[in-house]
């Protein structure tokens, strides 16, 4: 695990706010999400103390690590480092943020998802709808379109177009956002996530009915063959970079790992027939065009 207090906080990219510089708008979010101005601009802060405790955080940072490897696109995104007695960033439901590794991700222009199928014609990254099914499976995230809705609800708010910034006017990028919780739907990281009902779990995640026309055998497929890929040491190494005040024990970072591997595995064999079934039920594995 990785000690914030022995060298730089653990980054991905180029990105990395160092200051809290101001505050912004205060969501009302379980996780205490907060909009701030850093010293590289304007950021949204997970900051510790909030509602769900600091194992959700482990879990953003873990997902998003995953979602990015898999070739989706997600916000730039670091940890920084909270100094309570300066940095006072108030939560939508009262009392501010606790000193400590924060996970922030860079503001980007756009808006969240309708749920209509329309709205994802203007993607330049198309492929993406596909992979992201695959991500949540693998993931088993039910913040976004889970797959009992007696437990939870769709949410929309965790599908982000981001407005793309160029002569191509009206086009939008379909951006992976908001993981924490993955793995564990927002409770805590123990030793029973590697438990066999969790790696075998038969469901699809992610599927919102509106994906359903979008999603192509292609890109499912591109995302199988990456999970083919998944190197034991790369989880091991990204697992390692949780910052040690977010207190995840040694155990449960190894039933992590453990899970993340043996689930890419499982889902690479089983996910194309689950979504060919939802999505392409009288010509099975043939959506190409």
């Amino acid at each position: 695990m990785h000690d914030m207090n022995e060298s730089n906080p653990p980054t991905i990219g180029n990105w990395q706010p160092t200051a809290f510089v101001q505050h912004g708008v205060s969501l009302d979010t379980s996780m205490g999400t907060v909009r701030i101005l850093t010293d590289a601009g304007d950021a949204y802060i997970k900051p510790m103390g909030n509602r769900q405790g600091p194992h959700p955080l482990a879990c953003e940072w873990v997902g998003t690590h995953l979602a990015k490897w898999l070739g989706l696109t997600t916000f730039e995104f670091a940890i920084m480092e909270i100094d309570a007695t300066v940095d006072e960033i108030p939560f939508f439901r009262g009392g501010i943020a606790a000193s400590g590794p924060a996970f922030v991700t860079r503001a980007a222009k756009g808006n969240s998802w309708s749920g209509a199928a329309k709205d994802l014609d203007a993607l330049v990254n198309p492929g993406d709808v596909g992979k992201l099914v695959v991500f949540d499976t693998w993931v088993r995230n039910a913040d976004r379109y889970p797959p009992d809705l007696t437990s939870r609800r769709p949410n929309f708010d965790n599908v982000f177009l981001e407005t793309v910034v160029d002569r191509r006017v009206g086009k939008s990028r379909l951006i992976a956002m908001d993981h924490s919780h993955c793995f564990t739907s927002g409770g805590e990281l123990d030793e029973r996530i590697a438990h066999i009902n969790r790696i075998k779990d038969s469901r699809l995640y992610g599927l919102f009915p509106g994906f359903k026309p979008k999603i192509r055998q292609e890109d499912v497929e591109a995302g199988i063959d990456r999970l083919s890929e998944l190197d034991h040491k790369f989880v091991l190494d990204v697992v390692a970079t949780i910052p040690d005040a977010w207190e995840v024990r040694p155990e449960a970072a190894s039933a992590l790992v453990e899970f993340v591997c043996r689930r890419a595995e499982y889902v690479g064999n089983t996910i194309l027939e689950l979504v060919s079934r939802e999505c392409w039920p009288d010509q099975l594995f043939d959506n190409r065009h």
